[in-house]
């Protein structure tokens, strides 16, 4: 489960007009996020609140065999004021979704001043895992910061007891293509007493840079990426992403045949690009290539997601594919190969969103023949007050115009949880369902492996968030 922090940090980009795809250390962050969830592990308690529109708070206790927590503040200089920051009103699709479709750049494109991209909360790492970021929250961004001139900020620090290890982070933005960022660990125990790594991001929407320096190891290094086709390709065609999605047209009857094929068409995004480091320290490099299709939100067929990465120094080839069947339903397959080594992996990954509560979701999936004879009983409705007394049937409903959908009520949430599961070629399996209770958001995990039947259930975990 994404933290409360990282949920307020994604709203601050949001806000800030700052878009988390136009990245290389995202290029699979979809089919990460269906594949490679984390698992909650003992029990975990987590308070949070949003105090005021630019100062938030945390306060975590754990135990895993001895008693931990950590406490979190934040600060930004941009106003949340449209953030829904009450764990009973946050929506669950925006915490908890693994699948993410593309943010348009085609109004960025627009502007030659161009439009930036997202960093995660939580420490980068240069070959490590990046936390996907949830979609987009809040736009509370004053007129004049969606200018050349962009000065967000954002400031955040956590110290973990009772390793007494303190992080930090600092984003500040100059302009709309240009963002610093600062992070810095500071423990005993590490060398040097700490880390420091620095990150300079400049995005003009038709490609992303980012440049990197680390105090470990004096790392140094460099990654961007290019993106062509869909709404990146030029102006004239990008104005209109409908029509190029396939929408309808109002001209003749050539131009709605036109329409009706280009709708059969996949529209979506061409992304391709590389990193590059060195380590001036331990005399060491490396470097990695990596191309994504996605289809962007004005395509009327199934979103999907396609990867692939090699990294030429180690051999290794990563290939993805992320699908969302359904509104209720994402799957995802990762197949990685050493060409040195002959080494292979696999690992599926599936998203079951469900308006039940966790025994109505599993016991949904068996067959009950009684309730669907009941279910196909005419309803008899009471007559009303007003009827009986006057004698008489109550009017005549309504009939429902002609492909009117029944819409829930109003104020009545579309999904209550979603159960992830995982699996890979070693028969690990991660089981996962999150979901609200009341004001509390709560994670239930366990991981089971299948080559320990002895001993199957090898963790299990509860999390469980209260913000307001």
């Amino acid at each position: 489960m994404r933290e409360f922090m990282h949920y307020i940090t994604n709203a601050f980009y949001s806000a800030s007009d700052w878009n988390e795809d136009n990245t290389y250390k995202e290029l699979n962050a979809t089919a990460r996020e269906l594949i490679d969830f984390p698992l909650p592990l003992g029990l975990r308690l987590s308070l949070s609140s949003l105090a005021t529109p630019h100062f938030a708070t945390s306060y975590h206790l754990g135990s895993v065999g001895i008693v931990d927590g950590s406490i979190s503040y934040l600060y930004t200089s941009v106003p949340l004021r449209g953030v829904a920051a009450r764990s009973d009103r946050i929506p669950l699709p925006a915490l908890l979704r693994s699948y993410r479709e593309l943010h348009d750049i085609g109004p960025r494109l627009a502007d030659t001043r161009g439009g930036p991209g997202l960093f995660p909360l939580h420490l980068p790492s240069w070959l490590g895992r990046s936390t996907a970021a949830a979609p987009s929250l809040v736009n509370t961004a004053p007129a004049g910061d969606r200018g050349g001139k962009n000065k967000s900020q954002l400031l955040y620090g956590r110290l973990y007891l009772p390793q007494s290890l303190l992080e930090g982070l600092v984003i500040k933005r100059f302009s709309r293509s240009l963002q610093v960022q600062l992070s810095a660990v500071s423990q005993q125990s590490l060398r040097n007493g700490g880390t420091l790594l620095g990150l300079v991001q400049y995005d003009k929407g038709k490609y992303g840079i980012e440049g990197l320096a680390s105090s470990d190891g004096g790392l140094l290094g460099i990654r961007g990426l290019y993106n062509f086709g869909g709404d990146a390709s030029p102006l004239a065609s990008a104005a209109n992403p409908q029509s190029a999605a396939g929408g309808e047209s109002s001209g003749g009857s050539s131009t709605g045949q036109t329409g009706e094929r280009e709708r059969e068409r996949i529209y979506g995004r061409f992304s391709a690009g590389g990193e590059l480091y060195y380590g001036t320290l331990n005399k060491s490099g490396g470097m990695s290539l990596g191309a994504r299709f996605a289809t962007l939100p004005t395509h009327r067929g199934t979103p999907l997601t396609a990867t692939l990465t090699i990294n030429p120094l180690m051999g290794n080839i990563n290939a993805t594919y992320a699908v969302l069947a359904k509104d209720y339903c994402s799957l995802a397959t990762r197949m990685e190969f050493n060409v040195y080594s002959y080494e292979s992996e696999w690992a599926v990954g599936m998203e079951l969103w469900s308006n039940r509560r966790p025994a109505g979701f599993l016991l949904g999936a068996l067959p009950n023949p009684e309730t669907e004879i009941v279910a196909t009983r005419p309803r008899i409705k009471e007559r009303s007050f007003q009827a009986k007394m006057e004698w008489r049937l109550d009017d005549p409903e309504p009939e429902p115009e002609a492909g009117a959908e029944a819409r829930p009520s109003e104020g009545k949430e579309k999904y209550l949880g979603v159960f992830k599961a995982r699996l890979d070629q070693n028969l690990r399996i991660g089981l996962l369902w999150e979901g609200r209770i009341k004001s509390l958001i709560f994670s239930l995990g366990s991981g089971v492996d299948l080559h320990r039947l002895d001993e199957p259930f090898r963790s299990l975990g509860l999390d469980v968030q209260y913000s307001s």
